[in-house]
């Protein structure tokens, strides 16, 4: 799936205050490059943008997010784009708008999908970013078989590399700091070398609370969310975290955490592997077809996916040691971990939260079947999970 085009289109003439703002600025015209230092904004006209997609014709419909539907154009010059259709109204007027998505636009690593430009016209909001040739891993490697793309272990090892490194900047070198709030399969695109690249990240400010995350993502996204950020609205870095480890299980295991259940207890995916790990069979996660990869360092990614998604946040590592510990520049100790948090969605209604509850049971405890409703409580005492740093090989 392709990065998202910000097109910020020409609003009404009119000097009426917008969303509460006097004088709103006027949108930039098309052509244009957002001025101040270290700008890299162009803005498109809502035209242009309808040129490049044939009117936003579903057939170039590449994608569908939180945010809303992402679209294949092509510009006159023949430069491929990818363009982001935000499906809801910013609460901000053009000036703010137009100032975060420079914001966006300077925040740039290898692993992040480039943001190009936008367009504001009327209520029209829409991101244009670099095209992904390869779509998202969630198509290549989750989805159809017609539309999968043969992934050996190294390529593998590659995108889970790439995805927490490019994570890791956004939590701890990008400026500002950037809490993504939705990892998952879909929104790590690949290029046409297979380099993996983190989009829709920055994009939660541009819109209410009340049209973001939190209210739809549960229903969206289950299979990766932190139970912390679900059950208690706590959104942190360890919640990206969580996401991460999830991801990375689903690249090893070759199976949707969202769409497969395991053994007789229906158990999710992050579960399963905590059970396979009880019993010495962690290598029975890793899909069947990856005929050739190394126990070594597939066992050290899975034990990594564990920690990511341990129940307490305070017990996951942050994306800096993550990358190292895949790098095998850092030892794991597995000894201090406990079950992973996992938030179950009964079908009959429970109080409290919703419909969602947590399962912190280890196969030894009793299990929440996915059809009923549980209460068990996370052991907040447990203690941290130990690293050693080692030289790289």
């Amino acid at each position: 799936m392709g990065g998202s085009v910000c097109c910020l289109g020409r609003g009404s003439k009119s000097k009426q205050h917008q969303n509460g703002q006097a004088g709103a600025a006027r949108p930039p015209r098309s052509g244009h490059v957002l001025s101040g230092a270290g700008n890299n904004v162009r803005v498109f006209s809502l035209n242009e943008l309808k040129t490049a997609t044939r009117n936003f014709h579903m057939l170039n419909c590449i994608g569908r997010g939180g945010f809303g539907a992402v679209y294949k154009g092509n510009l006159k010059d023949g430069t491929q784009i990818a363009i982001k259709k935000l499906s809801a109204e910013s609460k901000q007027g053009i000036s703010e708008f137009l100032t975060e998505i420079n914001v966006i636009s300077n925040v740039r690593h290898p692993n992040l999908i480039k943001l190009l430009g936008c367009c504001v016209e009327g209520n029209n909001r829409l991101l244009v970013y670099e095209y992904a040739e390869n779509n998202s891993l969630a198509n290549a490697l989750l989805g159809p078989k017609n539309k999968c793309i043969p992934l050996d272990w190294q390529k593998r090892a590659a995108i889970c590399v790439g995805t927490a490194s490019g994570l890791a900047f956004l939590h701890e070198e990008a400026q500002p700091r950037i809490v993504h709030r939705d990892i998952k399969a879909s929104n790590i695109l690949l290029d046409k070398k297979l380099l993996p690249k983190i989009g829709d990240f920055g994009l939660a400010k541009l819109f209410p609370d009340t049209i973001t995350h939190i209210s739809t993502r549960v229903a969206g996204t289950m299979g990766y969310l932190a139970p912390e950020y679900a059950l208690l609205g706590q959104l942190t870095k360890k919640a990206d975290i969580y996401s991460f480890g999830v991801l990375l299980l689903e690249v090893i295991s070759g199976q949707s955490s969202s769409m497969s259940t395991w053994g007789p207890d229906m158990q999710v995916l992050v579960e399963w592997t905590w059970k396979l790990r009880e019993e010495g069979r962690l290598l029975e996660i890793v899909d069947p077809d990856l005929e050739n990869y190394p126990e070594e360092q597939t066992l050290r990614f899975i034990k990594v996916a564990l920690l990511c998604t341990q129940a307490t946040s305070q017990q996951r590592p942050s994306m800096k040691q993550v990358v190292n510990m895949l790098n095998n520049q850092t030892e794991i100790d597995l000894q201090n971990a406990i079950p992973p948090g996992v938030l179950k969605e009964p079908r009959q209604r429970t109080r409290g939260f919703g419909r969602l509850t947590l399962d912190t049971s280890s196969s030894q405890s009793t299990k929440c079947n996915p059809a009923e409703s549980c209460s068990t409580q996370t052991n907040m005492n447990s203690g941290q999970f130990s690293t050693t740093e080692v030289s790289p090989r």
